[in-house]
């Protein structure tokens, strides 16, 4: 006779309000998808995270975001197995005692964002972090990680927490971000610690008219969907490996739930940075003119609207012939060829995105008509938008996401009992 499975209660105590901890959830139900675990998964239904009595709850194992300051000593006291998450630490007094730990390596966060910086051909660099604050330890580990870099490298780096945002303090953030901006030595490369920090400081260099990337060359962290969409000017990020945080952790219980949790006491797994996703925010190109910073700096922001070289030109302050020989001098194409160019950029995430129907996303991204967009896609990558779309499905067919078998190697946990 088969034997039914038992079927395990675990609670995930994390805030699913970031983007962090909702892409660790994402990859723990991937795990489960994949694998013959039985779990019965328990969040808080505002997606909150609220730990106290958590001692008394009847489940069987628990993973947990431990750079909730308060989350270690919730746990402490639980006699069930726990897997924490959080962020690296570049001291070992940091790490919780007694618990295995899956963190995202921040020392490689910030490097993957500062060599992307440096690859511009930046040579000034600042990182904009968060108050101090328990539960911002993890923003104060990318601040160590940029210090290490810059004196690594002999150059200054400079560092600004500014203040928290809130309804009350939009204004006065904003103002003390810009006044830090018009500070720093420019060009300048900015890494921010969160995409929610680097959105905030793109909108304040946008209102005070600070040209990103051409001044400021700008990139976060979290490869946050939503902070993508709310700029108008497309942010760079880098992606952490959340994905496979939450597969490794949910790895890592489901071996301690089958009695194999002596092993695990106090073990470390330090997971990379997936990738970069980069963006216009990032793109500094040096701009001998500045007729043409001026105008990029406006194409970058409204292409999408359906500007014209006359426009750009009345921003500017030039005539469109003077703008268009400053163009093609320095670029080696005019200024119609340059909204062109954001625009079919504009369209070719949308459409990697699969960000509605063709006929959506022409508009979304200023084609005067679907058949102009078509035919611009036949021009400069001969194929039409919809045979992209598809290169694009095939290519992620040919190269999935990483396999249980890329996670780190354990004991296989015996299934069915």
């Amino acid at each position: 006779m088969t034997k039914v499975p038992t079927v395990h209660r675990i609670a995930l105590l994390f805030n699913g309000n970031k983007i962090f901890d909702r892409d660790i959830i994402a990859g723990i139900g991937e795990y489960l998808t994949s694998t013959r675990a039985s779990w019965d998964l328990y969040l808080e239904e505002d997606f909150r995270c609220r730990p106290q009595g958590i001692e008394r709850w009847q489940g069987h194992g628990i993973i947990a975001d431990f750079d909730d300051p308060t989350m270690q000593e919730a746990l402490s006291r639980v006699q069930l197995p726990v897997v924490a998450v959080g962020g690296s630490y570049a001291e070992e007094s940091g790490y919780p005692k007694d618990f295995p730990y899956v963190a995202t390596d921040n020392f490689k966060l910030v490097k993957l964002a500062y060599d992307h910086l440096i690859e511009a051909g930046l040579q000034n660099f600042a990182c904009f972090s968060l108050p101090q604050a328990d539960v911002n330890r993890w923003a104060q580990e990318r601040e160590k990680a940029f210090e290490s870099l810059t004196q690594r490298d002999g150059i200054q780096g400079h560092i600004y927490r500014g203040v928290g945002t809130s309804a009350q303090s939009w204004d006065t953030a904003v103002e003390q971000q810009i006044a830090w901006v018009r500070s720093l030595p420019k060009p300048i490369g900015i890494i921010a610690v969160t995409d929610a920090r680097a959105r905030q400081l793109l909108q304040a260099c946008l209102f005070a008219g600070i040209a990103v990337p051409e001044q400021v060359a700008l990139i976060g962290i979290d490869n946050d969907p939503l902070a993508r969409i709310l700029t108008r000017v497309p942010l760079s990020s880098v992606i952490q490996g959340t994905l496979e945080m939450g597969r490794t952790a949910a790895h890592l219980l489901h071996q301690m739930l089958h009695g194999h949790g002596g092993q695990f006491a106090d073990k470390r797994i330090l997971v990379p940075p997936a990738g970069i996703n980069v963006l216009a925010s990032s793109r500094h190109e040096a701009r001998n003119h500045p007729h043409v910073m001026q105008a990029m700096h406006f194409i970058r922001q409204y292409a999408r609207q359906g500007i014209k070289t006359e426009q750009v030109a009345d921003y500017v302050g030039v005539s469109r012939s003077s703008l268009d020989w400053y163009f093609r001098r320095e670029l080696g194409r005019s200024v119609h060829d340059e909204i062109l160019r954001f625009k079919l950029d504009a369209a070719k995430r949308m459409l990697q995105q699969a960000h509605g129907n063709v006929a959506e996303i022409a508009v979304s991204c200023g084609f005067t008509s679907v058949q102009y967009m078509h035919a611009v896609f036949k021009r400069e990558l001969g194929c039409t938008p919809r045979e992209y779309q598809e290169q694009l499905t095939q290519g992620a067919a040919a190269n999935p996401s990483p396999s249980l078998s890329s996670l780190p190697l354990l004991q296989e946990p015996i299934h069915g009992d």
